[in-house]
């Protein structure tokens, strides 16, 4: 039973001092690792990251934060946009943690707090490169309506794709 509980993954969205940073460092560490990704994708996210903390709105916005035994092990995050659109953003599950259904729970959690918010639609920004994030969206309803070409962005090769799920007409 011990082991069973160290493993277990909570999930949270009040913030506490450092999350945002932890989210961060977990970006650019891990799509570093895994992908090639230079400084410039961290900074990316740090930029993003500080402006939501800065304008995030209850009810409208929010971050979910994964944790196992205090470790930051995945997050997803929902950002009101026009129109009654929200944007998905941060999405990401550690190695450690994956093929345990975290990302379908977080995929899960966010699309639920967007219909609960009343948002009409979700959109988001990914890389041609995420194909297993890819295939969790398209599970979910999303379909893909935008790709750029490849170009050269955050130090590899790589073509920005988004995805449009409807939650409403």
């Amino acid at each position: 039973m011990g082991e069973a509980r160290e493993r277990e993954v909570s999930l949270r969205c009040e913030l506490r001092p450092g999350d945002l940073g932890r989210v961060t460092e977990l970006h650019g560490v891990l799509y570093a690792a895994e992908y090639g990704f230079d400084h410039t994708f961290e900074s990316y996210v740090a930029e993003s990251l500080g402006e939501f903390g800065r304008l995030a709105r209850p009810g409208r916005d929010r971050l979910w934060l994964a944790e196992r035994d205090g470790r930051l092990v995945g997050s997803i995050g929902i950002v009101g946009r026009e129109g009654g659109a929200a944007q998905l953003r941060w999405f990401l599950v550690h190695p450690d943690a994956r093929g345990r259904g975290l990302g379908r729970r977080l995929l899960g959690e966010s699309l639920a707090f967007c219909r609960a918010a009343g948002y009409r639609s979700v959109y988001l920004w990914t890389v041609n490169l995420l194909t297993d994030a890819a295939r969790l969206y398209t599970a979910a309803g999303f379909r893909l309506t935008e790709e750029t070409p490849a170009r050269p962005t955050w130090g590899v090769m790589l073509a920005e794709q988004r995805y449009d799920l409807t939650l409403a007409e």
